[in-house]
């Protein structure tokens, strides 16, 4: 089993997907890595020799960000909103959708589950 990034790549599954385990790494990024390391992209990541991950893991860690590091940036991207008060950075900080879906309906995810509110009595008519 290939190890990169910390992460255990399944062995079974082509390179091309294969490499999209690891977060940062889309399709479009595993592509420019195997045409970097001189890999077909149906290759299984099992068949793989140990020279062939060394020349995907230099590419990787010399080219892109990937898991922790880029984790944390996002994570650092968020909080700077948040500490300039922008808008975007109060809807994160009210768990709110940021990018100007409706709230009316919908937006469950941000929101979380529903809570209930009581609705206003009637007031009997008077005569």
């Amino acid at each position: 089993m290939a190890r990169i990034s910390g992460i255990d790549l399944p062995k079974t599954k082509r390179a091309e997907i294969g490499l999209t385990y690891i977060f940062g790494i889309g399709r479009s990024s595993a592509h420019k890595i195997l045409d970097a390391a001189g890999i077909n992209y149906g290759r299984k990541i099992g068949e793989l020799n140990d020279d062939e991950v060394a020349r995907i893991r230099s590419i990787i860690t010399s080219d892109f960000k990937v898991e922790g590091a880029l984790r944390s940036e996002n994570q650092m991207n968020v909080k700077r909103l948040m500490d300039i008060n922008c808008y975007r950075g109060l809807r994160h900080r009210k768990g709110l959708p940021v990018r100007g879906q409706r709230t009316r309906t919908n937006a469950r995810t941000r929101k979380g589950k529903r809570k209930t509110v009581a609705g206003k009595k009637k007031v009997a008519a008077k005569k």
